[in-house]
């Protein structure tokens, strides 16, 4: 089955967020926009530059309303410690969700069975609870904030435009495309 417009799986986490340890759950992200930010593990090399780079740009998610979630299979403990001794990860804002047993991690199928691990994967879900954006990278392969950034609003304008699309590389403000008849071999 694919993921895309699938409903979120129900769960329930802790999270580090803010100097404490929260609860978090499905229900948290109904009735805003939420991006899942999965990676492999705590006081590693590649995902502190990309946590690091979200929480450079956790302000403007927050604008459009949307939370961010980290999550990988370390503890809540984990990520407080991490947390604690990293300059990068200091700069984390948003909540850092500890998914020792591989639950949610599997419910979105960024599970690295043999290694109890998780892939890079960014997944953006509608105030509905739909994920409307999956994106998988491989270990070695760090993600960009802002490309994130610009697919969240492009989600949010096509759910508050129906029957409209956005073509590649749209920016927030540009023109965008009304599929028809019209249209057919003319792009």
């Amino acid at each position: 089955m694919a993921i895309i417009n699938s409903t979120v799986k129900p769960f329930k986490a802790t999270a580090y967020h803010n100097g404490k340890f929260v609860p978090v759950s499905d229900a948290d992200l109904q009735g805003k926009w939420s991006v899942f930010f999965f990676y492999p593990a705590d006081f590693t090399f590649v995902c502190p530059t990309e946590l690091g780079d979200m929480a450079d740009l956790y302000p403007e998610f927050q604008k459009l309303g949307v939370e961010v979630y980290s999550v990988s299979t370390d503890t809540h403990f984990t990520h407080k410690a991490w947390h604690d001794a990293s300059d990068t990860i200091k700069k984390i804002n948003y909540p850092m969700i500890g998914d020792p047993t591989g639950a949610i991690t599997r419910g979105f199928d960024v599970m690295i069975e043999e290694e109890g691990l998780a892939l890079r994967g960014s997944f953006v879900i509608s105030p509905e609870g739909q994920i409307k954006v999956a994106e998988i990278h491989d270990l070695g392969i760090g993600r960009d904030a802002a490309e994130l950034l610009r697919k969240v609003k492009a989600a949010q304008y096509i759910a508050a435009h129906p029957g409209e699309v956005c073509p590649a590389k749209w920016q927030e403000g540009a023109e965008t495309l009304k599929p028809s008849l019209d249209l057919v071999g003319k792009i």
